[in-house]
C-alpha cells in the first residue's frame, strides 16, 4: 500500500435530477459549500459535484462520513438522494474529489450503480467482511429512518443529533414547552435514530481500520 492513501469516499446522487436539473444543481452547490466548511479539517479533498446530480467527497479515515449524510438529509432544503460510503485506498493526488481516483472510488462507483436498482437510500462498505455484513443491514435502515422524517421532525433531529442540543434547549429555542418536545422526540423516534446512527458509525470505523490493517 506504499504511496497510496486510505480514506472514505462519499457519493451522493440526486434522485430524479433530470426532471429538475436547475434545482438539483442549486442544491448540490449549496451542499458542497456547507460540507467544505464543516469538514475543512477532516477532508482529503474538497467536495465537488458533477453533471448537476452527483456529489463526491473524500474524507480522512478518522472523519465521520455518516455525519455528511445526516447533515444533507436533515437540511431544511434537502432533496431526495441516494448515498454510498466506501472506505479504502485511493491514488495520491490533488484537487477536488471529482478529480481523484483509486480503488475506493471504483468500488463506490459500482455500489452507486447498484443502488440505482434498489430502493435503499444509503449503502456503506469497508472491505472488511464481518463489518460489511452488518453494514448491509444497518446502513439502509439508517437511510430509511433519516429519509422518513417530516420537515418539523428533521429540524428536531438536526438540533439534537448534529448540534448536540438537549430537549430543554430545543424547547427554549423553539419557544415551546419541554413536554411538547419530549412528545415530538418520541413520535419521530429520534432516540432510536441516534442509536442507529451511532451503531452504524462504530461498525464502519471498526471495519475500515480492520481493512486497512489487512491491506498494509
Amino acid at each position: 500500500m506504499d504511496g497510496d492513501l486510505w480514506g472514505t469516499v462519499i457519493f451522493g446522487d440526486v434522485v430524479r435530477s433530470r426532471r429538475e436539473a436547475a434545482a438539483s444543481s442549486e442544491w448540490l452547490a449549496r451542499l458542497v459549500r456547507i460540507l467544505d466548511a464543516r469538514y475543512a479539517g477532516e477532508r482529503s479533498a474538497p467536495f465537488g459535484y458533477t453533471q448537476g446530480d452527483e456529489l463526491q467527497g473524500l474524507l480522512e479515515q478518522e472523519a465521520d462520513p455518516f455525519g455528511v449524510v445526516a447533515l444533507a438529509m436533515l437540511h431544511e432544503s434537502a432533496r431526495p438522494m441516494r448515498w454510498v460510503i466506501r472506505a479504502g485506498q485511493m491514488d495520491p493526488g490533488s484537487g477536488p474529489a471529482t478529480q481523484r481516483t483509486g480503488e475506493a472510488f471504483l468500488e463506490a462507483r459500482r455500489m452507486l450503480e447498484g443502488a440505482g436498482r434498489r430502493p435503499d437510500a444509503l449503502l456503506a462498505a469497508t472491505g472488511d467482511p464481518r463489518a460489511d455484513r452488518l453494514l448491509e443491514d444497518l446502513a439502509p435502515v439508517l437511510g430509511e429512518m433519516l429519509g422518513g422524517l417530516r420537515p418539523r421532525q428533521r429540524q428536531l433531529a438536526r438540533l439534537a443529533l448534529l448540534e448536540g442540543r438537549r430537549q430543554a434547549e430545543i424547547a427554549e429555542l423553539l419557544g415551546v414547552r419541554r413536554a411538547t418536545i419530549s412528545v415530538s422526540f418520541r413520535r419521530a423516534g429520534i432516540r432510536s435514530l441516534e442509536r442507529m446512527l451511532n451503531a452504524t458509525r462504530s461498525t464502519f470505523a471498526e471495519g475500515s481500520e480492520a481493512a486497512r490493517t489487512a491491506a498494509s
